[in-house]
C-alpha cells in the first residue's frame, strides 16, 4: 500500500508549545501529512497519514529531536488517506483527563511488552484494566478485563475508588495506543496502589506484534477507518447491533448530528434508518445524508498555521 498511518505521543517537557506548535503544523503541510495532533507543555500526541514516503521522512525529523527520541511511532498501512484534513492544536494536555500535575515522565506504571503482557495478563493475581471509554470497550476488549462506565476519559479520576478492591493485585491497564495508560496508571500510582503496569504501545501495537491474541471484537480508532481488525489468533465479535441485536461490529455515528453516538449498526438497520441510531434520531430535520459509511468528517478550506492556537493559550510563566 502506498499510504501509512502514524500513531504516535511522547510525554515529554516542551517549553514553548505555541511557538512548537507552529513550527510543527508548518512541517505537516510541507509533507502532505493529514491527521490530528495534539501539542502541550507536557508532551506530544497525534495520528496522521500520508504517503510512505513522506511519512517515513516525518518520522525521520521527529526522532531527530531529543526531545522525542524516545517517541514510538505505530505504522499501519492503508490505501489512502484516513483523514480529510490537518489540525495542529495547542491543549493543556495531549489527552484530555485533567491531571495536568501528573507527570507520566516522572512518574508511571511499569510498561510491559505486547508479549509480557499477553505472557502476564491470565495469571491469578492479575487484574486487566480497560481504561477507555464504553463505546470503545464495547466494541472490542480482552478477555476477562475489568471495564469502567465512563463516556470519556476526563471521568476515569472519578471511578478509582471502584478500583480499592483490586489494591492487592498487579493491575494491568491497556488502552488504544498507550497513551492514557500513563495518565491513568500514574495516577493510580499516585492514589496509591502499588503494582501498576500498562501495555506499551496499547492494542495497536499488541496486535501488530502479538498477533492480538485474546482481543475480542475489533479496536475503535479516531480516524476514518473508524474501527479495525487486530486480532489475528483467535477473532471473535462481541458488539451487538444497536437496534436489532444482532452480532455486529460495524461501528458508525448517528446521521442525527445532536445525538451523534457511537454504535453498532449493521448495514440492513443502518439502511432503513438510513443511518441514524433510532427511529427518533431518523426523523430528526437536521439529520445528515447517509453515505453508507456512518462517518461525518467536516472539510477544513483555508486552515491556516495560525488557527491552531484559538483553541488555547498557556497562562503566562
Amino acid at each position: 500500500m502506498d499510504y501509512l498511518v502514524l500513531l504516535y505521543y511522547c510525554y515529554t517537557p516542551i517549553e514553548n508549545p505555541e511557538q512548537f506548535r507552529e513550527e510543527h503544523h508548518r512541517l505537516c503541510l510541507s509533507l502532505n501529512l493529514l491527521g490530528r495532533i495534539i501539542v502541550a507543555s507536557e508532551g506530544l500526541n497525534g495520528t496522521v497519514s500520508g504517503r510512505r514516503v513522506d511519512c517515513e521522512e516525518y518520522m525521520r525529523i521527529v526522532k531527530a529531536d531529543p526531545r522525542f527520541a524516545a517517541l514510538e511511532f505505530k505504522v499501519e498501512e492503508a490505501p489512502a488517506h484516513t483523514f480529510q484534513k490537518l489540525h495542529v492544536r495547542v491543549k493543556p494536555e495531549i489527552v484530555h483527563v485533567g491531571l495536568p500535575h501528573i507527570r507520566p515522565y516522572e512518574r508511571t506504571g511499569i510498561h510491559l511488552s505486547p508479549e509480557e503482557f499477553r505472557d502476564l495478563k491470565d495469571q491469578e493475581d492479575v487484574v486487566v484494566l480497560d481504561v477507555r471509554s464504553d463505546y470503545e470497550h464495547q466494541l472490542g476488549r480482552f478477555k476477562n478485563a475489568v471495564t469502567l462506565d465512563i463516556e470519556n476519559f476526563r471521568e476515569f479520576p472519578e471511578k478509582v475508588e471502584e478500583l480499592e478492591q483490586y489494591k492487592g493485585k498487579k493491575i494491568l491497564t491497556y488502552c488504544t495506543g498507550g497513551i492514557k495508560c500513563e495518565k491513568a496508571s500514574a495516577f493510580l500510582l499516585d492514589q496509591g496502589f502499588e503494582n501498576v503496569y500498562q501495555l506499551h504501545g496499547g492494542i495497536i501495537k499488541y496486535g501488530l506484534e502479538a498477533g492480538g491474541e485474546d482481543f475480542d471484537g475489533k479496536c475503535y480508532v479516531f480516524d476514518g477507518r473508524v474501527a479495525v481488525d487486530v486480532n489475528s489468533v483467535n477473532p471473535t465479535v462481541i458488539s451487538n447491533c444497536h437496534h436489532c441485536h444482532t452480532p455486529s461490529d460495524r461501528m458508525v455515528n448517528c446521521a442525527n448530528p445532536h445525538c451523534n453516538a457511537h454504535v453498532p449498526l449493521c448495514e440492513s438497520c443502518a439502511e432503513q434508518l438510513d443511518g441514524a441510531c433510532s427511529a427518533i434520531c431518523q426523523e430528526h430535520p437536521d439529520k445528515r445524508p447517509y453515505d453508507g459509511t456512518g462517518t461525518y468528517p467536516k472539510l477544513s478550506n483555508n486552515y491556516n498555521p495560525e488557527q491552531g492556537l484559538l483553541s488555547y493559550r498557556a497562562p503566562a510563566r
